[in-house]
């Protein structure tokens, strides 16, 4: 059985959303907003005036304004790399959705748009050589299986110098060492789900229904 936690309540325990017209008097009682360290927001609203902050934020708010509930996020991503003025684009694709980075590279195409694209296996290195032991590989370690590499995908998009990257389908956890070695600031068009057919939020909005066995 597994071992209960003492959880302080956040923001994912909220229903109010009071902080969004900053209306103080529904605030809840553990409202992360009216206990804010002062201090810290005031760092936190400083660094974005710095360029490449201001620039994402300025750009961000600027699509959002223009096409909330208008565009797909396919469109908004690419209204945001005009928007942005990224020169060159990574995309970061597993290769699982290869055709689907295909069809966006050629979107980018179309618009103008300079990319470079690598794929998750890129270096096809075996799972043993980085320590993963057969149990944990699909193939139980019966045939030469690549593993996933991010490092190499942000280390040549670096090596490329991109000005933004795109992330398509990588794997829970390698998107976090993308993210950790990627250079450029990166967005993501593509969060993989296999079994929801890249919904992620299908077991969240039926959690009360099937899903309430998990």
């Amino acid at each position: 059985m597994a071992e209960k936690i003492r959880q302080c309540l956040t923001c994912a325990d909220c229903s109010v959303k009071s902080c969004m017209h900053k209306q103080e008097d529904k605030y809840p009682q553990f409202c992360l907003t009216a206990k804010v360290d002062k201090e810290l927001l005031a760092e936190a609203k400083e660094l974005y005036f710095e360029d490449v902050n201001q620039n994402l934020a300025q750009t961000a708010a600027e699509v959002e304004s223009q096409f909330y509930g208008k565009y797909t996020r396919v469109q908004e991503t690419v209204e945001f790399i005009k928007r942005y003025g990224a020169k060159k684009v990574g995309i970061a694709t597993c290769v699982g959705l290869l055709n689907e980075a295909g069809v966006f590279a050629k979107i980018l195409k179309k618009h103008g748009i300079e990319y470079y694209a690598v794929g998750c296996k890129i270096g096809a290195v075996e799972k043993s050589e980085i320590g993963i032991p057969p149990e944990n590989t699909l193939t139980k370690g019966e045939q030469y299986e690549s593993m996933c590499n991010p490092i190499m995908q942000a280390k040549i998009l670096n090596e490329k110098k991109t000005d933004l990257n795109v992330m398509m389908g990588l794997c829970v956890g390698h998107d976090a060492l993308f993210i950790r070695y990627a250079e450029a600031p990166t967005t993501v068009l593509v969060v993989k789900d296999r079994v929801t057919g890249h919904n992620p939020c299908v077991p969240l909005w039926t959690y009360n229904g099937l899903y309430s066995k998990i």
